[in-house]
């Protein structure tokens, strides 16, 4: 497990040692914690099976997490590598996982 480069100001990004450590959910819907996001129980649920659903909580996942706890449990490794590309991520958060898993960065590149 490795802090990497600031995810946002005062904070750094939270980054896995292993890509197969995300073992989160593949389908149905998840409910992130209040603390990740500040809106209603009903608001902070994504279906998975949805493309912008699924994005926007693995955005907010990788903006917000600071308990590797929280990153195993909500992502998952095969869906973060496929939705890699499309992530709209915060520099030091993009490039923190990027150089860990330079795998990522392939995928990005269209490789």
């Amino acid at each position: 497990m490795v802090l990497g480069k600031s995810g946002r100001p005062g904070r750094s990004a939270l980054v896995v040692g292993e890509l197969g450590e995300l073992d989160g959910p593949l389908a149905g819907v998840v409910e992130l914690p209040h603390r990740m996001l500040w809106l209603p129980a009903e608001d902070r649920r994504f279906d998975l099976a949805d493309d912008y659903d699924r994005a926007r909580m693995y955005e907010i996942v990788l903006r917000e997490a600071v308990h590797y706890a929280e990153l195993r449990t909500f992502l998952n490794a095969r869906l973060l590598r496929d939705l890699w590309v499309d992530l709209f991520l915060p520099r030091g958060v993009r490039a923190a996982w990027e150089q860990r898993h330079p795998d990522l960065t392939g995928v990005r590149a269209g490789v």
